[in-house]
């Protein structure tokens, strides 16, 4: 019976499965292949970076950077590599609690976990000084950003300057997603189709658990959407979509810009980009880049860092 509901699957998501992971040393959670950040958290966030700030550091603006579902902080190292020998901001790239580390870790965080990482760099940067931080999300951490919103976690903190989403995900454009609670425990372990490269900084296989966890946090911020989301006085939101996304569904970014105002009840911004990549701002390690992705990719590295100095 269950390898009868794993063909299906096969079939229907286009994925393999399997009970137990076959990974290798190659593989991140390979033995030695972890995140970078959990060695040098240094070079990563800007609260281990300058723990005590000057004043003149703590006005300058601050960007915490979060990675997608089994992704890492390679998702903004192109960020990074892009706004290399500026001195008017400061990047934080964040790595989700679960994420980067092993399979046992990363099967027994809930979504709690991962967005507990973006919290707790959100408040040490906040505590030592710093005024102005604005959050950056790709992916599943734009669902993340939208539920801290939608939770109150800003009521009685610091307000983000500017919260920015890069193909959040709210609609999965794979609908089998939702069989995941199903059928997942006679599964075990989702197998993903990617290069020898990516498996290197993504996840290769994705622990059932895990993506119940995903649909679990999906659902809720689809209902507060529907309940309506306000923004932080003095927050603003933009978000940046492809047309065609095989992991995001647009209509994502029809549901954000009808569920979510600003404080005095405008609209957020959203632009759809003509892409056909998921987090289309990272380019590195795919197999196919059009000098079109290129364009996109610069183009939005601007406009955000134009939008967090404004």
């Amino acid at each position: 019976m269950k390898t009868v509901i794993c063909l299906l699957l096969l079939a229907v998501m286009g994925i393999a499965c399997s009970s137990e992971p076959a990974i290798t040393t190659e593989m991140l959670d390979g033995g030695t292949l972890f995140d970078p950040s959990i060695y040098k958290p240094e070079n990563y966030l800007v609260s281990k970076a300058i723990p005590n700030p000057t004043p003149d550091q703590a006005k300058k603006p601050v960007i915490i950077a979060c990675h997608g579902y089994s992704a890492t902080t390679f998702e903004w190292d192109e960020f990074r590599a892009w706004a290399n020998g500026r001195t008017d901001l400061y990047l934080s790239q964040v790595l989700l609690g679960g994420h980067g580390r092993s399979y046992d870790d990363f099967k027994k965080s809930t979504w709690h976990d991962w967005q507990a990482a973006i919290m707790e760099e959100y408040d040490q940067l906040a505590k030592a000084g710093y005024t102005n931080i604005s959050l950056l999300g790709s992916s599943t951490s734009g669902a993340l950003l939208l539920q801290l919103v939608s939770s109150g976690y800003f009521a009685n903190r610091l307000t983000p300057r500017t919260i920015l989403l890069v193909d959040p995900i709210v609609i999965p454009s794979d609908k089998s997603l939702s069989l995941v609670g199903l059928v997942g425990p006679m599964l075990g372990y989702f197998e993903t189709q990617q290069s020898v490269s990516e498996d290197k900084v993504f996840f290769h296989f994705r622990p059932q658990e895990t993506l119940q966890q995903l649909q679990n946090v999906l659902t809720i911020v689809r209902k507060d959407l529907e309940k309506g989301i306000t923004l932080p006085t003095g927050c603003s939101m933009k978000v940046y979509k492809s047309k065609k996304d095989s992991s995001a569904d647009p209509v994502s970014a029809v549901l954000i810009y009808q569920g979510t105002k600003t404080s005095d009840g405008s609209p957020v911004a959203v632009e759809l980009i003509d892409s056909e990549l998921h987090v289309y701002t990272r380019l590195n390690l795919r197999d196919q880049v059009t000098a079109k992705d290129r364009q996109n990719q610069t183009a939005t590295f601007t406009d955000i860092v134009r939008r967090v100095l404004r």
